[in-house]
């Protein structure tokens, strides 16, 4: 019977198995250029975790938060990109920004499978080594709700002491979020928008309109006529409803982890997370589904 070859051969004289990439131009030398770690910046990103105590599972728990809030920067990056896209009314590149967020949303929920992964005994180790830090003073975290539309002006108050974030989120506070642009766009396309929703105080938190929900259910009603409006409200939907599958894994991480032990930033822990639920972004954009 004949020989079959070796699935991957040994290079001459080298006694190795594996691909040959001899005849592959690859740099080994790169002069001045920048290197891939360079580029990255990976010395600092990859020396940016210091564990306090000699726990294993520390690293753990460092990591899935640092990596949480890269891709909550992305997603700022990203709606804040949006937001100026819609009030210079030009959706499509909208469209792709939000699909983008959706994929990132779906990564912040998956993190949190990961950290499950870590029993009550792991995380009792070192949790006393976190003092009063808490997920609740995430500095991003916060520029994404009042970027999204949550203004709520008593959240800034933890970052008092360090100015650069409470300036930040001072500025984004005052500014229009990405609902109240969805909703000027509404009235420029000629939706019935009351008007002290287009021009009022930004640091306000929202309270939800009938006359708002007629508007989007208009559209809804006349999705020919209006694709793109239509097509911008699933998303923003598509938005709120990742954003509430994230804090109810979240909420659920936290009851297997520590129970209804108190939170270390100071809220109930669980009881807290478990309130955030209600929480609705778009709230006439859930309400019009009863109406349809």
């Amino acid at each position: 019977m004949e020989k079959l070859p070796d699935p991957v051969d040994s290079p001459k004289g080298t006694g190795r198995t594996g691909p040959d990439i001899s005849s592959e131009p690859v740099y080994w030398d790169l002069g001045e250029s920048r290197s891939y770690g360079q580029y990255l910046d990976l010395d600092r990103l990859l020396s940016a975790q210091h564990p306090l105590s000699f726990q294993h599972d520390e690293m753990l728990f460092i990591i899935i938060h640092q990596a949480s809030e890269l891709w909550m920067k992305l997603c700022l990056h990203e709606l804040n990109a949006a937001r100026e896209h819609v009030r210079r009314d030009e959706l499509g590149p909208v469209f792709k920004m939000l699909e983008r967020v959706s994929r990132i949303q779906q990564q912040l929920v998956q993190s949190w499978d990961v950290l499950a992964s870590m029993t009550p005994a792991d995380y009792s180790a070192f949790r006393n080594y976190l003092g009063k830090s808490s997920g609740f003073q995430s500095c991003q975290y916060r520029l994404l709700e009042f970027t999204i539309g949550n203004k709520r002006a008593e959240m800034i108050e933890v970052f008092r002491k360090e100015p650069e974030n409470f300036a930040a989120l001072q500025r984004a506070l005052a500014s229009p979020s990405l609902y109240d642009e969805a909703l000027r766009l509404l009235s420029r396309r000629g939706f019935e928008i009351p008007a002290d929703y287009l021009d009022r105080d930004w640091t306000q938190q929202y309270v939800p309109s009938k006359q708002v929900a007629a508007a989007w259910l208009a559209v809804y009603h006349s999705v020919d006529d209006h694709w793109d409006l239509y097509d911008l409200a699933e998303r923003l939907l598509d938005l709120d409803h990742k954003f509430q599958l994230w804090r109810y894994s979240h909420m659920k991480t936290v009851e297997r982890i520590i129970g209804y032990k108190r939170g270390t930033g100071g809220t109930g822990g669980v009881s807290y997370l478990a309130k955030l639920l209600e929480l609705q972004f778009f709230p006439e954009l859930w309400s019009i589904r009863t109406a349809m």
